[in-house]
């Protein structure tokens, strides 16, 4: 053989081996083959089976959370300027229609303070919020229709994020998260889990918003909100709020309280570093320890001290579910007990993930069995093996020992494809094994329209080698054509599409790039070995 030939069978049968190793290792036994395939061929959830999660956002919480900051950072800087008012408010929306708007209220303030609060609100607040006076000492700030899409859209996908992160500490392996892609969904997102047959505690963990803060408790327990409010006539303090807390008697039984607490937080989650669960070396109690980042742990220890021996309480999604009383100042670092190993595992996951943005609710929750997921790998093997062994019956009977030819191309391809897949991590689903049923008859298609062209230059009369030459040189032009065109395609059902249909796109792309490779260098390759030594060759076997 030439030094061209010697080259091209080095790099079909490197190839080889490279894919063959993405797929099935390196088995000592047929039970390690079966290991390795099942490890490194990822199935998504229609084949493997799992949960299938539909959540809402609820972005009104969102729009009240920044509400309250924006809030908090006016009071700063009229108190900073020294500029009295009575109050600041603003309006509750409680469910995702009632927060097309969001409305501050500022009463009280005097006239001359109007100037500071505008640009308190222009430099301070962007372009966001809209100003105007109502009254002489009154000012409604409302955010634009445009900043509160905005802030609907990013609380959404903060969520995604954040519940990818909080999945992925699960160590679930290619979990689906994204924009639900209904035309009437609002606001919603898919979760599919594969693999994930119990999904209680992940659903506890999702819906858990980690909402984490630490406030000064100004009065309390009461034994109930309606005691709570009547004690103090229904008028409540100033920047104020009665939250529960469901602590346990010393029977275990529940017992909630409610504190009146200060509504500003002297941290939150978003001050955190890291959080982690560990063992109380006291009373070998389970509990989350956490660590606050540097302008926070400072900020901490002069709450801390200014509040010794004064009670501080513990909140996550607005229930109190530890109260104190410092001791001594507190900068980087702290804990929340009274939690067992589970929960002290699952609340140090979602604050390291970060808190959601709003809460979400559930709208759909379907569980995938495993056995409907074997029934669908068998049926779809069941067909594409059918088709393989019909379509390589008739390669070989047709062209004869040039079938043996198309049918080497047709298993590399096919190998290529899997090792694809399982190197880039890529889902193997329904939709993927119809992709790969589409590839095997446009890779045969490829080796027929080779075939066919050399039989044409044969009967013209041309020899042996002067039909491959031309057979292949004609026919390369057609083939990447049609497969580049077809490629571009699945680039494009990829791209704007979402689950089974980019799985479909993905194994389709890859099978066509794949069949470039075999229908042309591989292919030629195998024809050119079968001449090489002969030094005169007056037919073909096709």
């Amino acid at each position: 053989m030439t030094s061209r030939l010697w080259r091209n069978l080095a790099i079909t049968i490197a190839v080889t081996l490279f894919c063959l190793y993405g797929v099935i290792g390196i088995p000592s036994s047929y039970d390690d083959l079966k290991a390795n395939l099942a490890e490194n061929i990822k199935l998504g959830l229609d084949l493997k089976g799992g949960t299938h999660l539909i959540l809402q956002v609820q972005v009104q919480d969102a729009v009240r959370a920044e509400a309250d900051r924006v809030i908090a950072r006016l009071e700063a800087d009229l108190q900073s300027a020294g500029v009295g008012y009575q109050s600041l408010t603003r309006n509750d929306p409680e469910t995702i229609e009632e927060a097309d708007s969001i409305t501050i209220t500022a009463e009280g303030v005097p006239p001359e303070g109007n100037s500071i609060l505008r640009d308190a609100v222009e430099i301070g607040l962007g372009n966001e919020w809209i100003m105007n006076s109502t009254s002489s000492n009154t000012v409604e700030l409302t955010m634009r229709p445009a900043a509160l899409a905005a802030l609907k859209a990013q609380a959404v996908t903060q969520s995604i994020s954040t519940i990818g992160n909080r999945i992925n500490g699960l160590g679930l392996t290619e979990p689906v998260i994204q924009q639900h892609g209904r035309a009437d969904a609002e606001h919603e997102i898919l979760v599919q889990l594969p693999g994930v047959s119990d999904p209680a505690r992940v659903m506890d963990l999702l819906q858990m918003s980690a909402q984490l803060s630490i406030q000064k408790v100004l009065d309390g327990p009461y034994p109930s909100r309606q005691t709570a409010i009547a004690q103090r006539s229904g008028v409540m303090p100033p920047n104020s709020e009665l939250l529960p807390f469901g602590g346990r008697d010393v029977n275990g039984q529940l017992l909630e309280q409610w504190y009146v607490l200060e509504r500003t937080p002297a941290i939150t989650g978003r001050d955190l570093r890291n959080a982690t669960p560990r063992r109380n070396p006291e009373d070998g109690q389970w509990e989350a320890g956490f660590s606050l980042s540097r302008e926070a742990g400072a900020r901490f220890g002069n709450f801390t001290q200014a509040n010794i021996q004064n009670p501080i309480a513990t909140v996550l999604d607005n229930r109190i579910i530890n109260v104190a009383t410092v001791q001594n100042r507190i900068e980087s670092e702290g804990r929340i007990t009274g939690l067992g190993q589970t929960e002290a595992t699952d609340l140090a996951l979602v604050l390291r993930a970060g808190a959601l943005p709003a809460s979400v609710v559930y709208l759909e929750e379907r569980t995938v069995g495993a056995s409907l997921g074997a029934d669908s790998i068998r049926q779809g093997v069941q067909s594409a093996l059918y088709g393989v062994v019909i379509i390589v019956l008739t390669m070989l009977i047709y062209y004869k020992r040039s079938g043996v030819n198309a049918v080497l191309a047709l298993f590399l391809n096919l190998i290529i494809l899997l090792a694809v897949l399982s190197y880039l991590g890529f889902v193997l689903t329904l939709p993927g094994i119809a992709g790969i049923v589409l590839t095997i008859g446009m890779a045969v298609d490829a080796n027929v329209l080779i075939f066919e062209r050399i039989r044409e230059e044969l009967r013209a009369g041309k020899g042996v080698v002067g039909a491959l030459n031309a057979g292949f040189g004609k026919a390369v032009l057609t083939i990447v054509d049609t497969n580049f065109t077809t490629i571009i395609a699945a680039a494009f059902l990829f791209l704007f599409g979402e689950g089974p249909i980019q799985g479909f796109a993905i194994t389709l792309g890859v099978g066509l790039m794949a069949n470039l490779f075999t229908s042309v260098f591989v292919s030629r390759l195998i024809f050119d070995m079968g001449l090489s030594g002969k030094k005169k060759v007056e037919e073909l076997s096709i």
